[in-house]
């Protein structure tokens, strides 16, 4: 089969490797048509994690199941199915508290599993004709008959939707809060929409990306241009001086100044003054332990310059960590069933397999028009 695989820095081919089979009587073998490139794939693309050369990248992932192990019950041949990027065996502590993306079995010795993903086990990613997927009753969801027309909906809820969803959990958001959202990449603007799906009264979407803020200002946040403004005047003047109620972070320890210069504290501190007394931030930016390639010695060693002490004194709250798929995906997938959400509003390009490598470069460096890509294995170049 082919499929997507990463050789170090900055690149990646497309390659003939072994088919996917069944390892486990409890796995499926699902033929991917859809699967989408994340912002999380160029941490490991720029190679800023341990990822290791030769795997097969890609978590986001859609398909139809063409083998089924003896040990299935659920699934049958033809079912087209949503895979969450989280790997989870429904049985641990964490699974059954549906806190999926810690699960304390799939990957033994870290709270947590995904499929190409550094780290996180040694699954195979989806970028590829074919994807084995374990606990499979678990962990695939049956989608309706309207997937043909949706499909590019559908597979936003493999991370990118219901990661957006969970930072405006993390933040504790409730209805007609104003709701501040920095970071204009997928998940940011995910995060803005699922705020406004959720009815907050304002959502202030900051970034620096034009084409990404229109899509925001499109479906109603309020964008705020880092480059043209001053974020904090800006969200002081559409609070009344208060702050946002609660805020989502959705940059991560690669945040850059004005300057182009990496400075991994940046959003977090500007949240910590952005919001409210007593407010919540939810961060789903991905932070890392280890960052060897960082600038300075503090942020290598995974740690950042953070205003703890206006935290403290303002009294608030922070959650963090990776998107529990499981917990959001039903829901979610009622909204796009009955056409109340369109997350494939995010979407810019759909390609061949083939283009993969053109497309990690592109979406990498963040070339006008390329918000978010979807790779379709099916399709001939």
């Amino acid at each position: 089969m082919r499929a997507v695989v990463y050789k170090g820095p900055h690149e990646v081919s497309v390659d003939n490797v072994p088919d996917a089979t069944i390892e486990h009587p409890t796995d499926v073998v699902v033929r991917i048509t859809s699967t989408n490139i994340c912002g999380s794939d160029l941490h490991m693309y720029e190679g800023r994690t341990d990822f290791e050369e030769g795997r097969i990248i890609g978590h986001e992932n859609l398909g139809e199941v063409v083998e089924v192990g003896n040990g299935v019950h659920k699934l049958k041949r033809g079912d087209k199915v949503c895979l969450p990027f989280n790997i989870g065996c429904g049985f641990c502590e964490n699974c059954e508290a549906r806190k999926t993306a810690f699960c304390l079995e799939a990957n033994p010795g870290f709270a947590g599993a995904a499929y190409g993903y550094a780290k996180m086990g040694p699954y195979s990613g989806g970028q590829a004709d074919y994807l084995r997927v374990p606990y499979a009753d678990f962990n695939c969801l049956i989608l309706p008959e309207d997937v043909a027309e949706k499909e590019n909906d559908y597979v936003m809820l493999t991370d990118i939707f219901p990661t957006g969803w969970h930072a405006t959990h993390l933040a504790n958001m409730s209805d007609g809060d104003t709701v501040l959202v920095w970071g204009d990449g997928p998940v940011g603007v995910m995060a803005a929409y699922s705020a406004v799906l959720r009815d907050a009264s304002q959502v202030l979407i900051v970034g620096h990306h034009a084409d990404r803020l229109k899509l925001a200002e499109d479906f109603g946040a309020i964008p705020i241009n880092e480059h043209e403004v001053d974020p904090q005047e800006q969200i002081a003047e559409y609070t009344d001086g208060r702050g946002a109620d609660c805020a989502c972070e959705c940059v991560g320890y690669q945040a850059h100044n004005q300057h182009g210069e990496e400075q991994p504290n940046l959003v977090m501190n500007n949240l910590v003054q952005g919001v409210r007394p007593t407010g919540t931030i939810g961060v789903v930016g991905l932070f890392v332990p280890e960052d060897p390639n960082a600038a300075s010695e503090m942020n290598q060693r995974g740690q950042i310059a953070f205003d703890m002490g206006k935290f403290f004194e303002k009294g608030q709250k922070m959650g963090t960590g990776q998107a529990d798929v499981k917990a959001y995906i039903r829901r979610l997938r009622s909204l796009v069933h009955h056409g109340k959400a369109k997350p494939s509003l995010m979407l810019s390009h759909e390609l061949p397999l083939e283009q993969a490598p053109q497309a990690y470069q592109n979406f990498d460096e963040r070339a006008a028009g390329w918000t978010k890509v979807v790779l379709k294995p099916d399709r001939s170049a």
